[in-house]
């Protein structure tokens, strides 16, 4: 076997930027003080990123769409009866149950960056569609963006746990993939990241983002004082 590239340059990219991503909006609420615009801003960013991903998922390299790594039950299963032999086939992209994880992480993150644009920081800001729906939709939105982040970080938690099991116990070193692209595998690599592709698309997400934030939201009616 031969080492192979089998991420591209937009799938890495998009993984670092969402880990610094996402502990950037966990300092700016939980650690620093008069941080919540940025916080805000963050939190665009992480739904640009999410779009983006989505997108790739469909026309990014072979390894990186949703087709190569999401598989039926019965392959799922099968992989669960052999994750603790040591000696269990390496799959060259995810394997069976690691794209479903991906796919769980993906609709967290997205349920994150949704409702936090009609949160509110009860003081100067409030997020551009705050304004645009019932009190109920806002504590449902509430309700989810204060407790998804909870499971969020337990499946973070669970993955990197996951990264040091296959490690050490079935000694398949998957992060350094994630940095250089590259892995030691019999399957085929990949010949281009599609970096063309990958601007297109993240000028595309960009646009969706903007729309979303900028144009879409109705605005805020003015509040009347009397005296």
């Amino acid at each position: 076997m031969e080492q192979k590239l089998i991420w591209d340059i937009p799938t890495r990219l998009f993984h670092w930027l969402l880990v610094f991503s996402l502990v950037g909006q966990y300092v700016t609420a939980e650690l620093m003080d008069n941080a919540m615009q940025w916080h805000f801003y963050l939190g665009y960013f992480t739904l640009g990123l999410i779009v983006f991903r989505i997108i790739w998922g469909f026309v990014g390299s072979d390894y990186a769409r949703f087709g190569q790594f999401l598989y039926g039950p019965k392959a799922v299963v099968g992989y669960l009866s052999t994750l603790f032999a040591r000696n269990s086939h390496a799959h060259a992209g995810h394997n069976p149950l690691g794209g479903w994880v991906v796919v769980v992480m993906i609709t967290l993150v997205m349920i994150q960056a949704v409702s936090g644009l009609f949160m509110t920081d009860d003081v100067f800001l409030d997020g551009p569609w705050r304004s645009a729906v019932e009190d109920a939709t806002l504590d449902t939105m509430s309700f989810l963006h204060n407790n998804v982040f909870n499971v969020l970080l337990a499946v973070i938690v669970l993955h990197i746990a996951a990264i040091g099991f296959y490690a050490v116990y079935k000694k398949q070193r998957l992060a350094p993939a994630m940095v250089h692209g590259k892995k030691t595998t019999a399957e085929k690599g990949i010949t281009s990241s599609r970096l063309l592709a990958a601007i297109i698309a993240a000028l595309i997400s960009a646009g969706v983002v903007y729309y979303v934030v900028e144009i879409a939201p109705p605005e805020a009616a003015e509040e009347e004082f009397y005296y």
